[in-house]
Formats: C-alpha cells, structure tokens, sequence
C-alpha cells in the first residue's frame, strides 16, 4: 500500500516536439544536467528510441554523480528499448520491500515483468501515459529516459535526514530509500553525537531500548499490510511527564527515576497505534514549573542555537530534541506557555489545543483547568499529523467530551499556502513587552502577512485585561492535590504517597523547593479565591476575548510568544502576558517561527482563536509558513 504521501504521478512523456524553453519543471530539470548525457538531452534525438544500452549507461552516470555505484542486469537487450523491458533494466539496480499496483490495464497477466513495474511505479521512477495505462511495448524515448534517469539520481542519492519532513521520512520508506530501523538508527546516532557529546544539549533523559527491534517490526507489518498512518515507523520524541508503560516517567524528578507507570498515557497509546516510534523521554523542568528547563534528573538543558541559553521551558527537552533532528517530532504539555515558549525560542511549531481537545489522561498534571498536551514539530504540516492521531474523545478524561463534533477528519486538509488571503488578524500589542529586538521581528512578520493577503487589524484592546491580569495562579492551588491523585494513579510504582513525602525525601532540584512547599500548604479547593479564578478569570477573559475578535471581524489574533528571547543560563527567564490568551481561556494557539534577532536567537510568534478553531489557525500559520520559511538549522548540530 502507498499512501497519498507518496507519489504524485508525474507524466514521464514530455512531449518530443516541446522546445526546451517551453519545457518547465522536472523534465527542465533534468535536461539542465550537466552530467545527463548527451544524447538524452539533444532536441534532434528527443523523440528518438533509446537503446538498452544507452539507458543503462545513463544510468551508471547517473548512481555515480548520486555517490554510488550499480550494474543493470539486462543492458544487452538489442533494438530499441521498450518501456517494460526498461522498467527491468531499473528494477535491477533498486530494492522496493513495498511494491504497490498501479492498477495499469495494457499488462498482461502473467507479463515477466509485472514486478519490475510495479517497483518502478512505487519507487516514484516510472509512471504510464495515463492512470490506466503504462504504455507496455511501446519504445522509450530519449526525452521520456532523460527524466526518469534524473529520478534515478534523485532516488540513489543518501537520505538526507537534517530537516526531512514527515512526509519526506514516509516517501523515503515507501520507496525503498530508507526503512523505519534506519530511520531510527540514524536519530540514535545524531542523539549520541549532539546530545551527550558535541555540544551535550542534554535534551534526553532515557532512550527506548526498544526502538530499533519496533521500527523493524513495523517495517515488516508496513511489507506486509502497508502503513496505519503518515506516522507509522516515525521516531517521536515525548516529554517525560507522559506516562510511558516501557519506559520511566519521571517529570525530571530524581525521585522518580525509577518509576514505571501502569499503562501509556492516552495520547502515547494513539501514537503507538498510529504506528510512531516513541524513542525516548525528553527532559523538563522539573514538575512543569519553569521556563529554563533544569531538572535534578535531567540536569540543565540547551538551546541548539546557543548552547549558553536556555531552551525555554517547561518542555524544553523535547524542544531542543526536535531542533537538533533528533527526533521527527515530539510532544510538549502545556500550562502557562510550555509549549509555545520552547517551540519560539528553538524555531519550532508548538500547537497548545483548545483544552478538551486532546486527552490529558497519564501526563503527570500541573494545574488540569490549564493542562494540555499537544506536538512541537519543526513544520505546521508534521504538527497537523501528530493532531490527527491524538485528538477526539477519550472516556478517561471527561474534558474532551467537549471536542464530540470539533474534530475534522483531518487537520492536512487546512493546510492551504494562500490561508491568509482575505483573513481578518488582529495585533494585540499590549502584550508586546518592550524587548526592541523581539517587536523588530514581529512587526516584519506582520508586513509578511500583509504580503501574504492578510488584513491586519492594528492595537485590538482586550476589555478588563488590567482585571484579568490580577487573578492568581491555578497551579499554586491545584497542583498539590492533583499530584496527589496522579501518585496514587501509579500504584506500587512510586516511591512517594503524596508531594509531603517528595518534599520530605529532598530529593528536587533546589531551585523548586519554595514552589513545592508554597503549594504543599494549600488545605483545600473550596477556598473563595481559588473558586473565584476557575470562574470569573475564566468568563471575563472568554467573553472579552470573543466581544473584542466578534466587534472587529477577525479570524485569529496575533503576539510574540515570548515578550523576551532565551536568557543566559543562570538567569530568569521572563515570558510576558501573551501565554495568558490561550490559558486563561483554555482555547489553542499555534506557535510558528517568525524569524531571528540581530544576535540571531530565535523569535515566535502566536496564532490564537477560539475554541477549537485548530484548524483555521492551521491555516493561517501554514500561509505564514510557506511564504516565510523562516526556519533556520541550529548550526551545532548540522
């Protein structure tokens, strides 16, 4: 089975009479080669038959520009080649452990070379002159061989795992490129290199022991039935506050080094049966309490673009992990900013979903009015992959009841280049900050959008936001008792009861211990103050929030994600108000990277809207996107 991921059946027949001005695309390409030879890139040869032993020359040329070597079986074939017979002659020098039917009508069964066509078509090499026919008997010409050799190329050439999509990764394994066992043991091999050596960003606190013996499972059921999803057989690092039944969670807690969980947590589970690789646990700061990412199991982590910066926080292991390439993706959760802040300091796209949306059942809690978990991903499109498997209703978490009727078959469907054509944004500039570096780079992201189609709606005012701003935090009131709950969750598994014993273990990193004990003191939820956040925060920031988008039309709002960049580490690392939108409301945001400061860090900037609006603030981040591609590699881990 392919997927539509796959191949997008391009013609192999340019027409012979085309002059080469008129050509464009692959077929240009192809002829603009230096090493092509002669003969196939020759207007007065085009139409002409290639013989059996041009192409297979030409196809020496063209391993040995890719960086290898072949040897066709079968090159001395006399007379002019046929297109089968050069199917063939390409079969031989290529391995397809997946071939898929291409359903042509003009092959005879029991045709010798049925297989050798399936394995070109599903290799992306050869495709027939319509969707029903393959053009079998018929000659090959040198115009039609010239752009299936520069295919070869393009198919021998090592994969290139820096920066390679989701669907690149899928396409690859789909044509026999790659297999999801090399997949994984190429990002096992970049984790050794930059993680504990190299720069040591110190991203990961355990590997999955399992990783290489699943990827060669799923390869084999990928032979067998092809592929569950566009995730099957895709390394996905998780932020190690998920429940992980194979594996310990920890949430960066020392104490807890040793602790494994019962069962996955929900959004873990969906990963597996999606088919995605979880290979390993990402650091955090510890409990999800910070912005800096420093654990007393994890230790201090780094930023990839400045390895004497934090990575933000609080999931900024998984950040870092998936800024160096050393994952596909990753999951991050998300109270006050952590995975927005971490996904802008590291050039990232972070989605925080609409509360509900996705299961928080098995993430070790920090204030659950707050919590949700959700993909940090180096693209919109691989983040919109990672939502279609872990969205929707889940029995074990009543807040996702709510997502029933919100949830579209899928979040891909929005990815549209032109989304910001005709939408209404609006900047929120009261949560700015004063960071002259940081407005610099937002405010050329919003010329960018202007660029892109967009209506800015300048200085949107947020009503009562001085008011909402006052009200206290949910995790200084709920954490302790929602920790509780989850300890008692994990069973004979943890060696603590409750946070009393934890804080009486001392076994923290130090810099928490006045959190810990501050929300250890808290006796009760029934308490006036804490009632008076979950609700009237909660009413006046909803209702002011769509009064102000409803009065001016809009489609989204917009904000840097962080009113300052990374810090040094050692330092405080301030976030602003921004985070506040999506928090205190429960509503999503989609963090996508808006460009770098003159010191070159990098800079975020926030899609928002209301409640489960996913997929029009995917859109819109997607336009953004690929009209800016502002997305850079970190330069210490190439």
């Amino acid at each position: 089975m392919v997927s539509a991921l796959s191949l997008t059946p391009t013609l192999a027949f340019a027409s012979p009479a085309a002059s080469a001005a008129a050509l464009s695309g692959e077929t240009a390409d192809a002829l603009s080669q230096s090493w092509m030879p002669k003969s196939l890139t020759s207007l007065t040869a085009s139409s002409k038959p290639i013989t059996a032993a041009e192409f297979a020359e030409a196809m020496k040329l063209a391993a040995e520009e890719a960086g290898t070597t072949v040897s066709p079986s079968g090159s001395n074939i006399s007379g002019a080649l046929t297109r089968e017979k050069a199917a063939a002659l390409l079969d031989s020098v290529i391995h397809v452990p997946y071939a898929a039917s291409a359903g042509y009508q003009d092959i005879a069964g029991g045709s010798p070379y049925s297989k050798a066509i399936a394995n070109v078509y599903t290799a992306g090499l050869m495709q027939g002159s319509s969707s029903q026919t393959f053009g079998y008997g018929k000659p090959l010409t040198h115009r039609e061989a010239a752009t299936i050799i520069y295919r070869l190329y393009q198919y021998l050439q090592p994969f290139k795992l820096t920066e390679a999509t989701i669907a690149e990764m899928q396409k690859a394994m789909e044509t026999g490129r790659l297999t999801s066992e090399e997949l994984v043991q190429q990002y096992l091999d970049r984790i050794a290199k930059y993680d504990d050596q190299g720069p040591k960003l110190n991203s990961i606190i355990t590997l999955n022991d399992k990783a290489l013996e699943t990827a060669k499972q799923l390869d084999a059921e990928r032979a067998a039935k092809g592929e569950r999803s566009p995730l099957h057989g895709i390394p996905v690092i998780v932020k190690d506050n998920y429940n992980t039944s194979d594996m310990p969670t920890s949430s960066g807690n020392i104490g807890l080094k040793d602790v494994i969980p019962p069962e996955d947590a929900t959004q873990v589970k969906e990963l597996r049966d999606a088919g995605a690789i979880i290979i390993g646990k990402a650091n955090l700061h510890e409990f999800a309490f910070g912005y800096t990412t420093v654990s007393s199991l994890g230790g201090q982590t780094l930023n990839p673009y400045d390895p004497t910066r934090v990575p933000g926080g609080s999931s900024g292991g998984t950040a870092a992990a998936v800024a160096a390439n050393l994952a596909a993706v990753g999951m991050g959760t998300d109270t006050g900013g952590s995975i927005r802040i971490p996904s802008s300091f590291n050039s990232l796209v972070g989605i925080r979903p609409t509360v509900g949306l996705s299961s928080r059942y098995g993430i070790a809690p920090l204030a659950l009015t707050q919590d949700t978990g959700g993909p940090i991903a180096r693209t919109v499109e691989d983040a919109a992959f990672i939502l279609n498997a872990t969205a929707g209703y889940d029995p074990k978490d009543i807040a996702t009841a709510k997502s029933v009727g919100f949830v579209p078959k899928d979040y891909t469907d929005y990815l549209d280049k032109d989304g910001l054509k005709g939408a209404r944004i609006g900047i929120v500039r009261e949560v700015f900050g004063d960071d002259a570096q940081v407005n610099a780079v937002v405010s050329q992201a919003i010329e960018e959008m202007k660029t892109a189609g967009a209506t800015m709606v300048d200085n949107v005012k947020i009503p009562n936001f001085d008011l909402i701003n006052k009200y206290g935090s949910l995790s200084a009131w709920e954490f302790k008792f929602q920790f509780n709950d989850y300890l008692k969750s994990l069973g004979d598994a943890t060696p603590y009861k409750s946070l009393d014993e934890l804080i009486a273990s001392g076994k923290y990193d130090p810099s928490i211990e006045k959190a810990l004990i501050d929300r250890n003191k808290r006796e009760s939820l029934d308490a006036q103050e804490y009632k008076d956040i979950v609700l009237f925060r909660t009413k006046y920031v909803q209702e002011a929030v769509l009064k102000m988008m409803a009065d001016n039309h809009l489609d989204a709002l917009i904000f840097p994600t962080s009113s300052k960049t990374a810090v040094k580490i050692g330092q405080e690392q301030v976030a602003g108000d921004a985070f506040k939108l999506s928090s205190f409301t429960g509503w999503p945001t989609v963090t996508v990277p808006a460009g770098f400061t003159s010191d070159h860090l990098p800079v975020g900037i926030d899609f928002f809207g209301r409640a489960f609006s996913e997929p029009e603030l995917i859109k819109l981040a997607y336009s953004f996107e690929q009209h800016t591609h502002h997305r850079v590699t970190p330069q210490t881990t190439p």
